[in-house]
């Protein structure tokens, strides 16, 4: 299924976290948070200002992201899940 935001809406998968912490220890899936970290899969128009003008969005597809820890609406997209959120709950753009 393909799926295109709307306006200033991203489309990012989740970035899988290490299972072992710098000690060598391995985490159990029970006792792991959910990243914060994704790519950006797809990435809508951007949103139109006050004059009605597109203004283009700074992330863009393929770009991997920071995100606030409970930023986003779950999506299962092909079995896979996904978050659809504003850029605006986008923190930074890892380079």
């Amino acid at each position: 299924m393909k799926l295109k935001p709307l306006n200033d809406r991203v489309l990012v998968k989740r970035l899988e976290m290490e299972e072992k912490t710098a000690g060598g220890i391995i985490i159990p899936d029970s006792a792991k948070e959910k990243p914060m970290k994704g790519e950006v899969v797809a990435a809508g128009p951007g949103k139109l200002d006050d004059a009605g003008k597109r203004v283009e969005l700074t992330v863009k597809t393929g770009d991997t992201v920071l995100f606030a820890k409970y930023a986003g609406t779950e999506v299962k997209i092909d079995g896979n899940e996904h978050l659809v959120m504003r850029e605006d709950d986008i923190l930074a753009v890892v380079e």
